[in-house]
């Protein structure tokens, strides 16, 4: 179903033998304004889950020569997520946001990679707006409890016993002064979304939650705990920063990974629109209907870690493991509906699950290079790919093959 075949790119590990290194999410900036610097953790072992006083370095690679420059150490990572870490959208060359634990609570931590210079924000951060001024806030501790690989494992939820509590929910955080205000509870959620469930009563978190393009509204997904032998079901929910104009996009079933097109649009694999009964598939969603474009089931067959380029023609995606154990890493052309296989490696089968090693793929800032982490060559580390030759052919081709 490909149109060409692959010979023009080629995978080149950033990262040296004396660790594990790994950067984390997919939709994160891991690569500064310039692309010269790009950042990651380096941790001592990759096989088991991080205990409370586990540290990770982190730090950047310097693009020039691939030398690793540490800043700081964390004991609020997970190997899904990492520590948050990711460039100060104001500042994309010099500061970086990450998580950390003071000694008593979990932070945000603001911190200059080349004075040093650091503050501590009011909460952890989950997410920043593209503009810089704003991060939200979920509870970490309750994600420890939900799905270890994306929270942190040192302290224990305030409001365990509590299914949906009025003081929880999403934090906003003001970047410049580090205060933050609870926006939306975890009971407006469930006030919101509870006729699903009939006379049941179910504990809530939020799993993830990303602004939109320019920081005016949130996406987020809502799932409950599941009981013994059953799956959670995911709710994507939307909201103006403020809290204001809550709405539910998709009701409690099935959904994934996402991505912000722009402002209204969102790239999500999911159960698609409230009436469709394609199946799941990669849909775009518009925000505040229930309006639902297939973009190419032919092509994505399965659920993957999403992100459009830069500049909007492109889409990189990954795989889960197939059979043989091998990952597969994809870039595909909206304007012709044309994928190509990037590349597939190897994923160590012991290291599953919660500490399993995805390989989030990441564009850079122009759009002409991407990240992934991978264990193919028996340890986590981080590399790079030039697309400049492959997109150029890939934009030639007038009709997918199919």
């Amino acid at each position: 179903m490909l149109a060409i075949k692959n010979e023009l790119v080629k995978a080149e590990r950033l990262t040296q033998e004396d660790a594990h290194y790994f950067f984390g999410y997919y939709d994160t900036p891991a690569w500064s304004l310039s692309d010269r610097y790009h950042l990651c953790h380096k941790v001592d072992f990759m096989d088991r889950l991080p205990y409370a006083a586990d540290s990770a370095t982190v730090g950047y690679i310097d693009m020039l020569d691939h030398a690793f420059h540490p800043v700081a150490e964390t004991t609020a990572w997970n190997f899904q997520q990492g520590s948050m870490l990711q460039w100060h959208p104001a500042f994309p060359e010099e500061e970086i946001i990450y998580n950390s634990w003071n000694g008593e609570t979990y932070r945000g931590t603001v911190q200059n990679i080349h004075t040093g210079a650091s503050r501590q924000l009011e909460l952890p951060v989950a997410n920043v707006d593209p503009t810089g001024t704003y991060a939200v806030s979920i509870n970490f501790d309750r994600m420890f409890d939900f799905r270890p690989g994306y929270g942190y494992a040192g302290r224990e939820d305030l409001f365990k016993e509590v299914p949906h509590s009025t003081d929880d929910g999403i934090f906003l955080i003001d970047l410049a002064t580090g205060e933050s205000r609870l926006v939306v509870s975890l009971q407006q959620i469930w006030d919101f979304t509870k006729s699903r469930f009939g006379d049941q009563d179910k504990k809530l978190l939020i799993n993830h939650i990303t602004f939109n393009t320019d920081g005016s509204r949130l996406v987020f997904l809502v799932r409950y705990f599941p009981e013994p032998g059953e799956m959670w079901g995911t709710a994507i929910m939307t909201v103006n920063r403020d809290g204001s104009d809550l709405f539910l996009l998709s009701d409690y079933s099935y959904a994934s990974h996402y991505h912000w097109r722009d402002r209204v649009n969102i790239v999500f694999h999911s159960r698609g629109a409230e009436s469709s009964d394609a199946g799941d598939q990669l849909y775009v969603l518009k925000d505040l209907t229930h309006e639902a474009e297939m973009i190419d089931s032919t092509f994505f067959l399965r659920d993957g870690h999403c992100s459009y380029s830069p500049d909007r023609q492109f889409m990189l995606y990954d795989s889960y493991p197939d059979t043989d154990g091998y990952r597969h890493l994809y870039l595909y052309f909206l304007e012709n509906k044309c994928g190509v296989t990037l590349g597939s490696y190897y994923s160590l089968p012991d290291i599953e699950g919660d500490i399993r090693c995805d390989l989030h793929p990441r564009w850079n800032r122009a759009g002409t290079h991407i990240s992934f982490d991978s264990t193919h060559e028996g340890r986590r580390h981080v590399y790079a790919m030039d697309l400049r030759k492959v997109m150029e052919q890939m934009s030639l081709v007038r009709e997918c093959e199919r």
